[in-house]
């Protein structure tokens, strides 16, 4: 039945397409949840390490807080969320932005992150097919969303993100599947310590930190996906987008000059983009740079 079922999505690409869409949405909203609770998971660890730390008391029991529990509610009245008010993209248009129990504003962050997901599931579909590659390019999309969102309101990239799909990417490598093993620990190994060296000699120069320890670990990940070939792909193409994206922000006066800014998700992005175009990159740059 499941061979079926993907030979008619091979054969129908409009369904496939569309079906992916669907799914995008569903996975998005489920990300949004990440978003906001992955952080408070770990903060709420880090709390009960250092009192365990420090010996001091253990703080009281607290219910539980996890992707699962409690249902989610409206941040301004407790409302619950019915599962009529949670259906993805839609529930927000219906409801007019707003909460149906006091009316309070609902971030559009939702439905765009709802949205983008949707969008950029379909994208991998439609350059990778029905396949192996695609299933595996999925994951490491919807990951990639769920790091970036947390890194743009907390600034931290979360290991229990990063470090399976580092796993997986050697994984998949044994297969070759994007790339071969060789050049998948090389790429995990070099995107490590290229960002740490420049993190120490930063440092060394400035006495300041330049990045988090995140971002190692995750162009290590981005490695072990697209191999050493592409590392410098991805951070040339991660280093301008963030350097016009600061620039705008300080010209349109959103930020202040020497604000830190999140560089995972420029390399989140530009990891992405070389996973499912990446030869063409590369070609582009070198005949831009006559490399």
């Amino acid at each position: 039945m499941f061979a079926n079922l993907i030979a008619v999505l091979d054969q129908t690409p409009a369904l496939y397409l569309g079906y992916l869409f669907l799914v995008g949405l569903l996975v998005g909203s489920f990300l949004n949840v990440v978003i906001y609770r992955l952080p408070v998971m770990m903060q709420r660890e880090w709390r009960r390490d250092c009192l365990e730390y420090l010996e001091q008391p253990a703080e009281a029991e607290q219910p539980a807080f996890n992707l699962v529990t409690p249902r989610s509610r409206c941040g301004h009245c407790g409302h619950r969320i019915t599962a009529r008010e949670n259906i993805p993209l839609l529930s927000y248009l219906l409801l007019g932005g707003k909460c149906s129990s006091c009316g309070t504003r609902i971030s559009p962050q939702y439905p765009l992150v709802e949205l983008f997901t949707g969008i950029v599931t379909v994208v991998v579909g439609w350059q990778l097919g029905v396949s192996l590659q695609a299933l595996a390019a999925l994951l490491f999309t919807w990951s990639l969303i769920a790091a970036a969102g947390i890194d743009i309101g907390h600034k931290l990239l979360p290991d229990s993100i990063t470090l399976p799909l580092l796993w997986l990417g050697l994984l998949l490598a044994l297969g070759n599947v994007f790339v071969s093993l060789e050049d998948s620990v090389i790429g995990a190994m070099a995107g490590y310590l290229s960002l740490w060296s420049v993190f120490v000699l930063f440092k060394l120069l400035t006495g300041k930190e330049g990045m988090g320890h995140g971002d190692f670990k995750l162009l290590a990940m981005l490695g072990a996906w697209t191999g050493w070939q592409l590392l410098l792909v991805i951070v040339l193409t991660s280093s301008l987008v963030g350097a016009v994206v600061g620039i705008s922000m300080i010209l349109l006066k959103k930020t202040e000059r020497g604000t830190q800014i999140p560089f995972g998700p420029y390399l989140a992005a530009a990891g992405w983009i070389a996973l499912l175009w990446g030869a063409e990159l590369a070609g582009f740059y070198f005949s831009l740079f006559k490399f």
